[in-house]
């Protein structure tokens, strides 16, 4: 863990964003719900983190997993409500149950315990505040390998400002180039603006991807996109903002493990899996706009 930041400031920045949740905006949608009052976001979280799970994954990208896994806490809901989703009982259900920021200091400590090579936060939008004051607590501890933050990538940039020097791994997803589509399968209004705002500043804090000698990443940006069927995702236009607004060298995962779960099946467009020939042609894409990309295994 590359931490630029001391505990005092990071106390100082748990408690700041904390003070977001009187009226939160730490997402895209700036729903401005008391949730130190008891009201719940549109993400349908309120003042405490939920964890639904937690432990190592070998199913992450493998410069994050590398011989020991990716040490994974996975976040109960979302400020996004994809109708794809294929974790939904999670994601809109919100199963898990909620946590302390010491008992999530505790999981982090865990996780490095057991030989992780870093803490995987997924969808943690919703609880920086918390995860703020568990990392002040778990980095005084000890906690020292990389943390990543494994976003859907409707972040806000102050929210993420909040984040630099205590991120090391910025992971987003890039789901759509065009709002229209975006609105329609999210529920998130100027989804594309907002998720670019993200990845420029999450790339601003931590460049483009390192790794160490092993191969296992310690730095940077990796950047998610899930192909749609019928080319519903923008898949040209993402790769090519990436290659023109972040980084020739960006890494990329182009994901090919859509299926129409959730709600999928109600649209007629969505309800099937991808195509081989989709994937391909996803792929060959990526690599005409972008052929310095580096991409995921």
């Amino acid at each position: 863990m590359v931490l630029r930041v001391g505990r005092d400031e990071l106390l100082e920045r748990a408690e700041a964003a904390r003070v977001i949740l009187e009226e939160c905006c730490l997402c895209g949608h700036g729903c401005r719900a008391r949730r130190l009052d008891a009201e719940k976001g549109l993400c349908g979280a309120g003042e405490r983190a939920i964890v639904s799970d937690y432990g190592p994954h070998f199913g992450e990208e493998s410069v994050l997993v590398g011989t020991r896994g990716s040490g994974t806490v996975f976040f109960s809901y979302c400020n996004l409500s994809c109708v794809f989703c294929q974790n939904w009982e999670i994601s809109a259900l919100g199963r898990g149950r909620p946590v302390s920021p010491a008992e999530l200091a505790n999981m982090m400590l865990d996780l490095q315990d057991t030989g992780c090579h870093n803490v995987n936060l997924v969808s943690p939008t919703h609880y920086v505040p918390q995860i703020l004051k568990a990392l002040a607590d778990a980095v005084a501890r000890g906690l020292d390998v990389p943390i990543v933050y494994n976003t859907g990538g409707y972040d806000s940039v102050e929210t993420l400002k909040l984040l630099d020097g205590v991120v090391d791994i910025y992971m987003p997803d890039m789901k759509f180039s065009d709002d229209a589509t975006a609105r329609r399968y999210t529920g998130a209004p100027d989804y594309v603006s907002v998720n670019r705002q993200a990845v420029k500043e999450m790339h601003r804090q931590v460049g483009d991807l390192v790794v160490d000698e092993r191969g296992v990443a310690i730095r940077g940006l990796i950047v998610r996109h899930l192909v749609l069927p019928n080319g519903l995702a923008g898949t040209k236009e993402v790769m090519a903002f990436l290659a023109r607004e972040i980084s020739p060298r960006t890494y990329v995962n182009i994901m090919d493990q859509y299926y129409p779960a959730h709600h999928a099946r109600r649209y007629p467009e969505l309800d099937r899996r991808i195509t081989g020939a989709e994937y391909r042609e996803a792929l060959a894409v990526a690599r005409e706009v972008g052929p310095e990309f580096r991409f995921a295994e």
